[in-house]
């Protein structure tokens, strides 16, 4: 195939699966040659083995990073502190793309990034909503999901000043009821303990209760 022809092909979306642009030829040796040389020129860019992107000048689409972690490992949703950032409850920017699977627990360095993955049972692998930024949908936790997340898989043991310290921002997003309920689902007792503390936390924050 002519890299001309290839581009007409793919360039109209964010990601190329060979999986789905070139189901029949995906392990055509001479296809993998081609693809191999192109990596090599710049002209493809390789996420993992047979997911790439257009390097820009043959872009007619941007790629969008909460889609690209859809991409690389499905299924999964973005979660712990890059959902709490994008949902804007934390102050900090994040750097990695945090997502939970039903995969291996794996990071992934690419060039437009880091995507770490966090492996939950199938049992917890719920409380999420597509979302679409720049024409680009993905997977996104709930504000309540992904701060329960965030404790049950770095394992934190959630104080008032532990809280304090997080410094949680716009937590009239978090609905107390909703957290208390998700927290149930985990079935762990200091994770409903946790859930809480921060529902106190709103309240106290909603009300301008300060800690002394």
């Amino acid at each position: 195939m002519e890299l001309n022809t290839f581009i007409q092909k793919v360039q109209g979306f964010p990601v190329v699966d060979m999986r789905v642009f070139l189901p029949a030829e995906r392990n055509s040796l001479s296809l993998k040659v081609q693809i191999s040389r192109w990596v090599k020129s710049g002209k493809l860019i390789q996420l993992k083995r047979g997911l790439y992107l257009l390097a820009e000048p043959y872009r007619k689409i941007s790629p969008q990073e909460f889609f690209i972690a859809g991409a690389l490992k499905a299924p999964s949703y973005v979660s712990l502190e890059k959902a709490l950032e994008y949902h804007g409850l934390i102050p900090e920017a994040v750097s990695v793309y945090t997502s939970v699977t039903t995969k291996r627990t794996e990071t992934l360095d690419t060039s437009i990034g880091r995507y770490d993955y966090q492996h939950v049972k199938p049992s917890l692998f719920w409380g999420y909503a597509s979302a679409t930024v720049e024409g680009q949908t993905f997977f996104m936790a709930d504000p309540e999901k992904a701060l329960l997340d965030f404790f049950y898989l770095k394992h934190i043991r959630v104080s008032a000043d532990y809280l304090a310290e997080m410094r949680l921002q716009n937590v009239g997003h978090i609905k107390p009821n909703k957290l208390l309920l998700y927290a149930r689902r985990f079935k762990k007792k200091n994770l409903l303990q946790a859930a809480k503390l921060v529902a106190q936390y709103i309240q106290n924050e909603l009300k301008g209760v300060k800690r002394l």
